[in-house]
């Protein structure tokens, strides 16, 4: 698993960032997985949202996960947060900073994983979201 910075500071430490992930990771009992996640300024994250999904906007994470070429194959994926919108997003929802960062792992990590939910209001009734949710309530307040 790696963890990198592209122009930005990373805001929790990066043992933090691999543990998130791995706990993901081991909750859906994979065992087997390649993952990158790469913390990008608003500009980056808004040139990769229109890049590979045609929307012109910033957004707080984006995710890629790439096809197995067999059962046995590593997971293979790619995760993308935005610490400038995290905080924004943060201050909205009046959560601490490292908690959306944790939830930003944790939501990038199920999109690798397969997870999806709907756009919109609906989104936070998902069984994607809940399970989000319940990862980051354990992992927020454990330190993973």
């Amino acid at each position: 698993m790696g963890v990198s910075a592209d122009g930005v500071r990373i805001p929790i430490p990066r043992n933090r960032v691999t543990a998130v992930a791995r706990a993901v990771l081991k909750s859906e009992r994979v065992r087997d997985a390649l993952l990158s996640i790469t913390f990008v300024s608003n500009p980056s994250i808004r040139s990769l949202n229109r890049a590979h999904l045609n929307r012109r906007s910033v957004t707080d994470v984006i995710s890629f996960g790439f096809r197995r070429t067999g059962r046995k194959s590593p997971i293979l994926g790619d995760v993308y947060v935005a610490p400038g919108v995290a905080r924004v997003s943060a201050r909205a929802n009046r959560v601490s900073f490292d908690e959306e960062i944790v939830r930003l792992v944790v939501h990038g990590t199920l999109h690798v994983l397969g997870y999806d939910h709907p756009e919109g209001n609906t989104r936070t009734r998902s069984a994607m979201w809940r399970k989000q949710e319940r990862l980051v309530e354990r992992l927020a307040r454990r330190r993973a």
